[in-house]
């Protein structure tokens, strides 16, 4: 005869639920707060020999977090992807940097998309919108 299984999920104790609520109103996502200011993410997919060059240009734009990831392209073969979040005011110099280090002229040089960014969130310290980045 087969055992009938017992949930092992209990119903949270009230600390454990307040703690969460503190938590949640420190990180909470809010879309449209008055203190939010309008971000881009820029995405750019470049040779990976121009990586260090790249980062020496938007760093003097005072960027500083960059997301590099190593991509394979059907055509051209590995290339790195950068992901950038910027506040919308230093979008335009940013995309000009990375356009002007990245060309070449030659076929495979890349390519740049620039979009909206609603939010951004540090996990660690709970900081939102461009502080975050």
């Amino acid at each position: 005869m087969a055992r009938k299984l017992q949930p092992i999920l209990r119903a949270p104790s009230p600390e454990w639920i307040q703690a969460y609520r503190t938590m949640l109103s420190n990180v909470a996502y809010r879309p449209f707060s008055s203190e939010m200011h309008i971000m881009k993410m820029i995405t750019a997919v470049v040779r990976p020999y121009k990586l260090d060059e790249l980062r020496h240009a938007i760093a003097q734009l005072g960027v500083q977090g960059v997301t590099v990831t190593e991509v394979q392209e059907c055509d051209n073969g590995p290339r790195a992807k950068l992901e950038i979040a910027v506040d919308d005011s230093i979008a335009e110099p940013v995309f000009e940097a990375i356009a002007n280090v990245s060309r070449t002229g030659r076929s495979g040089d890349g390519r740049i998309t620039i979009g909206n960014l609603e939010q951004a969130i540090r996990i660690r310290t709970g900081e939102t919108g461009t502080s975050a980045t």
